[in-house]
């Protein structure tokens, strides 16, 4: 399996057990450099969880090498910004791609597939999907250890760190940021959106 190129689709709601587990261990192996016991205790239980959302939207993906899930990580054309606070009215708002940026969420690879330029591919494919649709910006916010990545990848901050309020309370540092991408020339012509996929 080491050998073998990882395959990228679309998510479906057979994954999410897996795809959560992914994200649990990722976030328990890789948060400690970057945060203490607690904060690292509730982002395994609040933000290392699949959002069914972004799976009924068609806009989640997963790397998978055989029958394993290696990496996931998708883009929301929707108003909740991450996982891990309380829920709010409206999370499941559809944005405006002409006036707001598409969400980069849920971005997670697996502890021994790490730099290998899993990340950076389904960046890639959230950001031809969502030009697709119309929009010319992606935004996120960015775990700590994630900061790297998104930099390589063209983002930049749109603020200093701030703390992310956690469903439990705990506090927990992460960065916004940002990148604009071109809008495909047909769509940025006519001034008309796709939102065939939701």
């Amino acid at each position: 399996m080491e050998g073998s190129a990882p395959t990228l689709r679309l998510a479906t709601a057979a994954d999410a057990s897996a795809a959560e587990t992914l994200m649990k261990d990722s976030t328990a192996a890789i948060f400690p450099a970057f945060y203490d016991p607690q904060q690292t205790a509730s982002s395994v239980r609040y933000v290392a969880r699949a959002d069914p959302m972004l799976v009924a939207d068609g806009t989640y993906f997963v790397l998978e090498v055989g029958d394993e899930l290696v990496a996931c990580g998708g883009w929301s054309r929707r108003g909740r910004p991450y996982m891990g606070s309380d829920d709010a009215p409206d999370d499941d708002r559809l944005l405006d791609p002409v006036t707001e940026p598409a969400h980069v969420r849920a971005m997670f690879v697996r502890p021994d597939w790490t730099r290998r330029g899993l990340g950076r591919r389904i960046i890639e494919e959230c950001e031809a999907a969502a030009r697709a649709e119309g929009f010319g910006q992606l935004d996120l916010v960015a775990t700590l250890p994630g900061v790297p990545l998104y930099r390589a990848c063209g983002f930049t901050p749109m603020g200093e760190v701030e703390d992310v309020v956690l469903a439990d309370g705990v506090r927990l540092p992460c960065l916004g940021m940002s990148k604009r991408i071109a809008r495909t020339a047909a769509v940025a012509g006519s001034g008309a959106t796709s939102r065939s996929r939701h």
